[in-house]
């Protein structure tokens, strides 16, 4: 009985373990993928261009799991809000940036929802991106 219930357990232990490693591999893979859609917009340096490599972050960090989505909610939440605490020293309290930060987490969403990414592909940008 003894071994039963220890096989069990282990066996239980080894199963959620497992389940964390595979969680966090598909947090970091996707932190990796919102960076690389970071640089991407930054090496871009294209008009109206910025809710599409937003949308494109998530959507690439969701489509690694549940932890690739968690890490892209994290960081785009993350960014956003440290974009309104600069925004609010910079402007006081004049509600400057806040519509483009709903509009940045509105492409956030779409793109973690797994929507096309391209819907927000402005006109012109090169294919490498």
């Amino acid at each position: 009985m003894k071994l039963f219930t220890g096989l069990i357990f282990c066996s239980l232990v080894l199963g959620v373990h497992s389940q964390w490693l595979s969680f966090l591999g598909e947090a970091y893979e996707g932190a990796k993928d919102m960076w690389r859609a970071y640089s991407d917009m930054r090496e871009a340096n294209y008009k109206n261009s910025d809710k599409y490599f937003h949308a494109r972050g998530n959507y690439d960090a969701a489509q690694r799991g549940p932890g690739g989505a968690w890490a892209a909610k994290v960081i785009s939440d993350a960014r956003e809000n440290v974009q309104r605490v600069t925004d609010l020293f910079k402007h006081g309290d004049s509600g400057h940036g806040v519509e483009d930060s709903r509009a940045d987490q509105a492409a956030n969403a779409w793109g973690r929802s797994g929507k096309d990414p391209n819907h927000f592909r402005p006109r012109g940008l090169p294919d490498k991106y």
